[in-house]
């Protein structure tokens, strides 16, 4: 740069743009425009299977739908695999944490709900959650996929990792469990 200070002539020109590659054109308006659909929903699931940070787990989802956009064989299917994703992120962050308490000192034994996670839920659906939040993690996913989100048996299966049969299995225990809970409390 001294060298063209010298000479009198300008410094170094900005770089232009480089030539958009079109796979990467299409990724990107594939993800944007699965954000604009989907987010909410992908949020509130989030939040209905009990995740303590809905926003960061709905995000990484995204990530990683991001960096494996070019392997999806069919674009048509992403919903379904960001939801897979948000379910699988979900649980094992749920995992974590429960290892992670059982190695402190004084566990706290109260959760602290984001400020988007109580938005979501209203007052007459509180009674509902917490009842929905003592379920076992696969009843809670089954429950939500099946009734929150209205996926049929086959798209609970694929997203749950799990058999149609499984599915079943989880879902009538989960309302039998969520059933007695809510009778209880009444």
């Amino acid at each position: 740069m001294r060298q063209h200070l010298r000479h009198g002539t300008p410094g170094p020109l900005p770089l232009a743009p480089a030539a958009a590659d079109p796979a990467e054109l299409e990724r990107e308006a594939g993800v944007a425009r699965l954000f604009e659909l989907h987010y909410a929903s992908m949020l509130r699931l989030a939040v209905l299977l009990g995740a303590d940070d809905p926003e960061n787990v709905v995000a990484e989802a995204y990530y990683q739908i991001y960096r494996k956009w070019r392997r999806l064989r069919d674009t048509e299917a992403a919903e379904a695999y960001l939801r897979s994703t948000v379910c699988n992120l979900t649980r094992m962050r749920i995992r974590h944490l429960q290892v992670a308490r059982r190695h402190v000192e004084a566990p706290s034994t109260e959760l602290v709900a984001s400020a988007e996670s109580t938005a979501l839920l209203h007052d007459d659906q509180r009674v509902l959650i917490d009842a929905l939040q003592q379920l076992p993690a696969r009843q809670r996913e089954a429950l939500v996929l099946r009734h929150w989100l209205g996926l049929k048996e086959s798209e609970i299966a694929s997203a749950m990792g799990i058999s149609s049969g499984s599915v079943k299995t989880h879902t009538a225990r989960g309302l039998a469990a969520l059933t007695q809970a809510m009778e209880a409390r009444r």
